[in-house]
């Protein structure tokens, strides 16, 4: 079974999203770094310092979510958090 366009891109997005937080973790010199990172159809579209400011980004430059990802840049994604109710 062929992969829709919008699968495609979606993995697309992910791969670079997981590359985008390995440099920013890796390198303290990377402009990612601490950065909420918007993706749409595989580009960097916006960088922001807030979830709020890149979202807009994002949804102006994308409006179909099915082709956006972002990514907290410098989080550690493996870490796993317990919560207590």
């Amino acid at each position: 079974m062929a992969m829709s366009a919008a699968t495609k891109i979606q993995g697309v997005n992910r791969e670079l999203a997981r590359k985008i937080n390995e440099e920013a973790r890796r390198n303290p010199d990377s402009p990612y770094v601490n950065k909420f990172v918007g993706i749409a159809n595989g580009q960097v579209v916006a960088v922001a310092d807030d979830l709020e400011e890149m979202t807009r980004v994002l949804r102006h430059t994308e409006p179909d979510a099915k082709r956006c990802f972002w990514v907290e840049a410098s989080r550690n994604y493996d870490e796993i958090h317990e919560v207590w109710g």
